[in-house]
């Protein structure tokens, strides 16, 4: 039997540590170059040595690319696909730390020293020493080097299985690396003739409040849509105020009815979505003057379970015409205590309906050469150019205002739950009773992750009638923006997270759980691919 290089805890260690020097931001030039340094490290192992296509790198969008490196047991079909992203938030909340962010070691120990400048539960885990810190400790390196050092052994020791690891780009923001990968594992299950078994992703475990404690495992991942409207109002001067009616005070309604509104909570084997909440609202003029704003946009989070696009969009649209109702109501009662006739009513208006009108009055050429100067724009994200696109047209169409359009922005997350299959069921059962009895470990089972993830774009179910609905009421569908809906069906094997124990992602004191990344969970990986790939 050949040398594992990644065999030991302390060798986990080690791994991790230079994976996560290897600096990722998203949309950084490390986030490009990170993939690159793993084919290389990937290299160095005899198996891809001998099968060095079975390595790939492969194209996202940006210049950036996601890896795959598959393990083939020439008798084995059936694969477990292992998921991971590269990919981290950025760092400036370490501020004078920020150099050591990316160097865990010596980050635990200069924070271990500063120890008393922390309260609560970090401090206590600083002084414990039971916690290695740093950005993408937790979320999710030690996830990518588990899958890595499945893959070595598998190799090895030839396992009856095959492993199929993917790690891709882009996760943090917009997914792009995983919705581009998605034709990537349909190409590969065509090329080598292998069928997906199983979905695992490496995602760590997400507390459900600030001082939950418990180790979970999911069967499923939450979903999550962006509702997004532009306000049009009617301008005037400040000095003539009832001449119009500010976009500000259009949007204002909304926001109230949108912010932690119960309308749009599910409960779902007894785990409830969090409520929608407010991401940005912004006056789209550039530059102060005394004429009052009336183009405004906003963007609301939105969470889903079983409840899909359609039936989300028309919630929303609900919701807008029932704040436009009440702004309505409200503006008609100041103008005729100052005996004023009302500009208009507010209306609700899909950017669907408002796509349709426009090109009728301006002509198809006219909308094409709109989005084509607003993707222009390099600079700008996906959410800004749906907002500049729907405002473009809107404002060769102000007839229709004062009004509320109603659209959606990018990322959509798609939840999935594989609660109930059969094999989901055998792993949730085997990981609880394996942890507890080897390590005395109680790991407790979650429908969804609360931290949205990529199983989202795999063993979709939703229906044409919902891409439908998505597609023509999002502006940058089919230009900067696309989902692999009909092969994102075709991905049908179910799925299953099960990850290292840490705390505070996204947190400048992001931190991993030594004992359980680099002795329990190893461990308990193994044993759950060994049960996975006896069962039939």
């Amino acid at each position: 039997m050949n040398e594992l290089r990644w065999g030991t805890p302390e060798d986990l260690r080690t791994l991790l540590d230079e994976i996560v020097s290897w600096k990722s931001m998203t949309m950084s030039e490390g986030e490009r170059q990170f993939p690159a340094k793993l084919q290389a490290k990937l290299q160095d192992l005899e198996y891809f040595q001998e099968f060095p296509g079975q390595l790939a790198l492969h194209d996202a969008d940006l210049r950036r690319k996601s890896l795959t490196a598959l393990y083939k047991h020439p008798n084995a079909k059936e694969t477990i696909c292992l998921i991971s992203h590269f990919d981290t938030v950025n760092t400036e909340e370490y501020g004078v730390l920020e150099p050591l962010a990316t160097q865990p070691e010596e980050l635990t120990k200069v924070l271990q020293e500063k120890s008393d400048e922390f309260q609560g539960q970090v401090r206590e885990d600083l002084k414990t020493g039971e916690f290695l810190f740093g950005r993408g400790t937790m979320d999710m390196k030690m996830g990518l080097v588990m899958h890595m050092s499945l893959i070595e052994k598998a190799s090895v020791e030839k396992w009856p299985i095959n492993l199929l690891l993917l790690t891709v780009p882009d996760e943090e923001v917009n997914s792009a690396g995983m919705r581009h990968a998605v034709p990537v594992l349909l190409e590969i299950k065509r090329e080598y003739g292998i069928t997906y078994k199983l979905f695992l992703n490496g995602e760590p475990t997400f507390r459900q409040e600030p001082t939950d404690t418990s180790h979970y495992m999911y069967t499923g991942s939450i979903g999550k849509v962006l509702a997004a409207s532009l306000f049009y109002g009617k301008e005037t001067h400040a000095g003539e105020p009832l001449g119009g009616i500010t976009s500000p005070y259009i949007s204002s309604f909304l926001t109230r009815e949108m912010e932690w509104n119960d309308l749009f909570l599910e409960t779902v084997m007894g785990e409830t979505t969090p409520l929608p909440v407010t991401l940005q609202q912004t006056d789209l003029r550039l530059l102060y003057s005394t004429q009052t704003p009336y183009r405004s946009s906003a963007l609301y989070n939105i969470f889903l379970m079983k409840r899909g696009i359609k039936e989300t969009f028309n919630l929303f649209e609900k919701v807008a015409q029932t704040a436009a109702e009440k702004c309505n109501k409200a503006y008609g009662e100041v103008c005729k205590k100052h005996h004023v006739d009302p500009i208009g009513k507010v209306k609700v208006i899909r950017y669907k309906d408002l796509l349709t009108y426009a090109a009728g009055k301006l002509g198809e050429e006219y909308i094409r050469e709109v989005k084509a100067d607003i993707h222009y724009h390099d600079s700008w994200d996906d959410r800004e150019k749906s907002l500049r696109i729907t405002d473009k047209i809107m404002i060769q169409c102000q007839e229709l205002a004062p009004a509320i359009i109603v659209l959606l922005a990018p990322p959509y997350y798609p939840a999935v739950n594989s609660t109930g299959n059969e094999l989901i069921e055998a792993c949730t059962s085997f990981v609880m009773d394996f942890a507890k009895k080897k390590f005395d470990l109680p790991i407790k089972r979650s429908h969804y992750l609360n931290g949205i993830c990529d199983l989202s774009y795999v063993s979709y179910s939703g229906t044409a009638e919902g891409w439908k609905t998505f597609e023509e009421n999002t502006p940058v569908w089919g230009d900067s923006y696309t989902l692999p809906f009909q092969e994102m069906q075709e991905l049908n094997a179910p799925v299953l997270n099960v990850g290292p124990y840490g705390q505070d992602a996204h947190k400048r004191t992001e931190r991993l759980n030594i004992k359980n990344a680099f002795e329990e969970y190893p461990v308990i990986m193994e044993a759950l691919i060994h049960m996975v790939s006896r069962e039939k």
